[in-house]
């Protein structure tokens, strides 16, 4: 490796529904982080990984920073604090196509309490003309040194290619931290409960917006080289319950069929995938069943 090689962590930020998973899948060119049209999607740091014969930066996606409303949201905003105590650049991503305010303030005040660079991301500029984009700019340039402005539409690809370059020039000399072929260090486990939540999200729309947590409670290897999968899926009140399961039990199947299709295509092998619902009552609200979850645990 050469002694000019490059390495670090980029954590992205922002506030809910910015984009910033989608720029994640992006930028590493691979299914890292799910990703949903509803706010607060990602609720855990999920890693990403994307080695060049030049650099490696391994990038940080946060769960959008916002006013705690419970435990599950506090936990969730202070995983993002955290992030930014561990990186060498910080990328924040804007949802550009909506009028700045008190949240993106809320989240330039954290970023100046930083000493790293920052770079500024503007996202979804395919929905927004440009008089908008220069003046919601202006804006966000008035209050903070940013380091760097891009614009990029993270769902088309337009401007993300240029990214890493730019990212890269605010490393510092290091080694690989991570494997080459290495994309992602989420396990499987928690990789596979994410595509299911992603597909109970798509599924349900806006019927059981954020009271879904999804558990592997057992993986097999079968005779026949299939690996079953048995997940559960939680919600907090009998009525989401009923709503995930449809009429007959037509629901769930389409977000088994679908999640099997996403699981299968991780994998590179054929799952047999078993789903469940189960009610645990206000689990976003309770310490403990946040940990029993997975969630509470920084």
């Amino acid at each position: 490796m050469s002694a000019s090689y490059r390495s670090g962590f980029a954590a992205l930020i922002g506030r809910p529904n910015a984009g910033k998973s989608t720029l994640l899948n992006r930028l590493v060119c691979h299914k890292v982080a799910i990703i949903s049209d509803k706010p607060q999607t990602t609720r855990n740091k999920i890693l990403g990984v994307l080695t060049t014969d030049t650099y490696q930066i391994v990038f940080l996606d946060t769960p959008g920073m916002h006013k705690p409303q419970h435990q599950l949201g506090d936990y969730m905003v202070k995983v993002a604090r955290a992030a930014l105590a561990e990186v060498d650049v910080v990328i924040y991503v804007v949802d550009i196509a909506v009028e700045p305010g008190r949240g993106e303030e809320y989240i330039i005040d954290e970023l100046n309490k930083l000493s790293v660079p920052v770079i500024l991301v503007l996202n979804k500029v395919d929905l927004v003309g440009q008089d908008e984009l220069g003046r919601r700019e202006q804006f966000l340039r008035a209050r903070f040194n940013f380091k760097a402005v891009r614009a990029v539409s993270a769902l088309e690809g337009t401007g993300v290619a240029d990214l890493p370059e730019l990212i890269y020039e605010y490393l510092p000399p290091g080694p690989q931290y991570y494997p080459a072929d290495i994309v992602t260090d989420q396990p499987e486990r928690f990789v596979m409960a994410e595509l299911i939540r992603e597909q109970v999200l798509q599924v349900t729309r806006e019927e059981v917006p954020h009271a879904v947590a999804v558990v592997i409670t057992e993986l097999a290897r079968r005779p026949n080289d299939c690996l079953y999968v048995e997940a559960v899926i939680y919600v907090e009140r009998e009525s989401q319950k009923g709503i995930i399961i449809g009429q007959g039990g037509l629901r769930l199947k389409e977000v088994g069929s679908q999640a099997r299709r996403e699981i299968e295509a991780l994998l590179g092998t054929k799952i047999f995938l078993n789903l469940r619902v189960r009610v645990k009552k206000n689990w976003r609200r309770q310490e403990l069943a946040l940990r029993q979850l997975g969630y509470g645990e920084l």
